[in-house]
């Protein structure tokens, strides 16, 4: 199938891998409370100036959970000296008492925070913050990597002069369609029993185009199913005047489910690929 041979390996765009501009709001947040840490840097006495900084300055503790690489703010730890659960919330926090003090005190020493520090290991946790933000982000790349075949979808939509909520919507169910335009979808919708949402829909002056989008850059079960479900949804949506339906898919997990997107292929007419997106389908197409 010549059509498939065009499908890409990955569809990663350049802001995939990292998110800068959430890993410096991040550590913006908490700039003042690093720089006051900073002190204990390089400190011969650290356990305690620890203590008289969380005494004068307890609003640093929010950040202590970032240094070991953990997004939260209570945190569980046990050890042969028992099990605590450390509040690093200092809005709800107790720090009133030495014995309070005492307990953050020995979560630093333990989790080696100390030795981090005293040790001249670094030089600046502001920069040190920015570089664990920047490895913790990319936990974010599965997230994002969800959503880049709809971004660039709606790029090339875009791209051929189709305004956000003026001629095309994103996010659709059927009952929104149908209130919209008053077009009756329930040859496609089991009868109003299923509530399909669709990625985009796209009105022209002659036709509504309801648009599914997909990306898969490894195989797996899923890809027969879609396959066989979107093949379904063609044909139903050819029985409907007025409305077409659209799918745009890609990527290298298709070679392993070929053979149920060919029979898709084979009887719907609007199915298209990235290439087809960079030669202008949509041009071509939505009119």
């Amino acid at each position: 199938m010549e059509w498939l041979s065009g499908f890409r390996k990955s569809i990663a765009n350049y802001g995939y891998y990292i998110d800068f501009s959430k890993v410096y709001r991040n550590v913006e947040d908490i700039k003042i409370e690093l720089h006051i840490l900073n002190s204990l840097i390089g400190s011969g006495n650290i356990e305690n100036e620890f203590k008289l900084l969380l005494s004068k300055y307890p609003e640093i503790i929010k950040c202590i959970p970032i240094l070991i690489a953990v997004r939260a703010n209570e945190i569980y730890c046990q050890d042969e000296n028992g099990g605590h659960s450390f509040n690093f919330n200092p809005k709800t926090a107790s720090l009133s008492t030495e014995e309070d003090i005492e307990l953050y005190t020995y979560f630093m020493r333990e989790t080696g925070l100390f030795d981090l520090l005293s040790s001249h290991i670094i030089n600046n946790l502001v920069d040190y913050v920015t570089g664990v933000e920047t490895g913790l982000d990319s936990n974010g790349r599965k997230n994002r990597g969800g959503h880049l075949m709809e971004d660039l979808v709606e790029k090339f939509i875009l791209q051929a002069g189709f305004e956000r909520d003026v001629n095309y919507f994103k996010e659709m169910y059927i009952h929104q369609i149908t209130d919209k335009w008053g077009i009756d979808l329930s040859a496609i919708s089991n009868q109003g029993t299923t509530e399909k949402r669709f990625d985009f829909v796209v009105k022209t002056e002659a036709m509504l185009y309801v648009i599914e989008t997909n990306f898969y850059s490894s195989g797996g079960s899923k890809l027969n199913e879609t396959a066989r479900s979107y093949k379904t949804l063609a044909l139903e949506a050819d029985t409907i005047k007025d409305i077409t339906f659209v799918w745009f898919t890609d990527g290298y997990g298709w070679n392993s489910a070929r053979n149920n997107l060919k029979e898709t292929f084979d009887v719907m007419e609007h199915i298209y690929s990235i290439s087809d997106l960079e030669s202008n389908i949509i041009r071509k197409v939505f009119k």
